[in-house]
């Protein structure tokens, strides 16, 4: 199958155990996130979460939920740690070569290896990370809320 870009939309903040979260998703212009994806994806949020560092850091990030061309589904929680650094915990569901048990996309598992991001979800890291810059490392005031509100413009994504 040839590269082309996906669909990226903002749904809205939410808050999970204290920490503020944008929310992006990416999916296929044909055929959106079904609601049991994105059900047992956030559902699975709270366990991702936990295991993230609390330094004094402000209690933000991003999460990432992409459905695949195939049967494929991906749930990325990135928080900000020390500051200045990006933490991720991933989860994935219906992606029998990473390790997934079936081909079910809304039957997320942790995969043993981990990666940053594919081609379409590194274009919301590099926004998040410009965003984070603007507006809590430069200013002599950050403001966590012009961050939380500072998301990648929603439409194409991946090129």
């Amino acid at each position: 199958m040839a590269f082309r870009d996906k669909d990226l939309r903002t749904p809205g903040p939410i808050t999970v155990d204290g920490r503020q979260l944008k929310r992006y998703h990416i999916d296929q212009p044909e055929r959106p996130i079904e609601p049991e994806v994105e059900k047992a994806a956030y559902d699975l949020l709270p366990a991702l979460l936990a295991e993230t560092v609390d330094d004094g850091t402000p209690a933000a990030g991003w999460v990432v939920l992409h459905r695949g061309a195939d049967t494929g589904a991906y749930l990325l929680a990135y928080t900000w740690m020390f500051d200045n650094a990006v933490e991720v915990r991933v989860a994935v569901a219906g992606q029998p070569a990473l390790d997934c048990p079936d081909d079910d996309p809304a039957h997320f598992v942790r995969p043993p290896h981990v990666g940053v991001g594919c081609v379409w979800e590194l274009a919301v890291l590099e926004h998040e990370r410009a965003a984070w810059v603007r507006h809590m490392l430069t200013p002599e005031n950050p403001n966590l809320t012009d961050y939380l509100r500072d998301t990648r413009a929603e439409g194409p994504v991946g090129r």
